[in-house]
Formats: C-alpha cells, sequence, structure tokens
C-alpha cells in the first residue's frame, strides 16, 4: 500500500466523467494512508513571460513578486515531491491530452526541482515513483497512432523521473462502451498496490 497518492483529475467533465470514475477507483482500488487531490478542472494559469523570468531567476535572487509567481507551482511540485504513486484521470480531447493537463505539465517540469541537466541530456529528479494513468477516449483506441495522450503522459512523467507508469483504458467509449468500461474495471481490479 503506498503512503501517499497524489490523484489527479484532468477532466472538464465533474460528472458523468469515466476517468474520474476509473481514477476513484484506482485509488480505493491501492489505499493509502493519504491522499493528496488535485482537480485540474478548476483552471491553472497559463504560463507568463513573467512567471518565465521567475523561474529562470536563482532562487536566491528572487524577489517577493517572482517568489509568488512560482508559489503554485511550487505547491504542485511539492505535491509531486511528497507522493509515491500518482493517479491520474486523463480522457482524450481531439487526440491528445487536456488542456488543462498540459498547464500543469508546464507548471511542475522544473529545472532543478523535477528535473536536471546533465552532461548527458535531462536527468528526472522524481525516481522511485509509480503513476498510473486512467484514460479514457470517444474513439480513439489507446496505442493507436492517433493516440497522442498516451504517450506524451508516458514522456513528460520519464522526463521528470516517473518511470513507472501502468495504464488502465477505457478507449472506444462511443463505439462499446460497456466493453470499454468491463475490461477498464477489470484491470483497475487486478492492479497490485
Amino acid at each position: 500500500m503506498p503512503k501517499t497518492i497524489l490523484h489527479i483529475d484532468s477532466s472538464a467533465r465533474r460528472v458523468e466523467s469515466t476517468t474520474r470514475d476509473l481514477s476513484d477507483r484506482v485509488v480505493k482500488q491501492l489505499g493509502a494512508e493519504r491522499i493528496i487531490r488535485r482537480d485540474l478542472a478548476t483552471p491553472l494559469p497559463l504560463l507568463t513571460e513573467d512567471w518565465i523570468a521567475a523561474n529562470f531567476t536563482a532562487a536566491d535572487q528572487r524577489d517577493d513578486v517572482q517568489r509568488d509567481r512560482l508559489a503554485l507551482s511550487d505547491e504542485l511540485v511539492a505535491e509531486l515531491q511528497n507522493a509515491d504513486t500518482i493517479v491520474i484521470g486523463l480522457p482524450i480531447y481531439n487526440f491528445s491530452v487536456p488542456a488543462a493537463f498540459k498547464a500543469w505539465i508546464d507548471l511542475v517540469a522544473r529545472a532543478g526541482l523535477t528535473f536536471s541537466y546533465t552532461e548527458n541530456g535531462p536527468k528526472g529528479l522524481l525516481e522511485g515513483k509509480r503513476a498510473i494513468l486512467a484514460i479514457a477516449s470517444g474513439g480513439v483506441p489507446i496505442g493507436s497512432e492517433a493516440d497522442f495522450a498516451t504517450d506524451y503522459a508516458r514522456h513528460v512523467l520519464g522526463f521528470i523521473g516517473i518511470h513507472d507508469v501502468d495504464v488502465i483504458a477505457a478507449d472506444q467509449m462511443a463505439v462499446n462502451p460497456e466493453a470499454a468500461l468491463q475490461s477498464a474495471h477489470k484491470a483497475v481490479a487486478e492492479l497490485a498496490a
């Protein structure tokens, strides 16, 4: 059983969301001493020129305004750092991830905090964690050429050091929702903590 789960939902739908249901099921299946909740339906800010300037200013040289601009990002990074397992409800919107998830990525992919630059290229700093993606799509088969979400999410998580990534898929919900949900629910039930 993981000590701490970071449970992220990125669906814009707060009700009747397949990925919210699946991510809830995953969290319950795994159990945890503590659950950190992050709902991306409450929008995160997009990166701005001022945010980028603050981020690229050395931490010990930032003024109060710059520290304030990075406060939410620091909070999001701390959530990742404090979690053993990250469970992400991730619908596929127009072949890719929701904009809300991309905004989250932009705020947590921070040099010196979640990755570092080395002589051999970037190195993720969040090693030893597990991620589970609860993905749903209307018509896109997971892993197909039209699925730009799954590999992207795996890549970004790997970039910050999270290489142990499982996928629970309820794909092609518009084609055969019963079969898609049955397969996904079975995969959740078979998850080991």
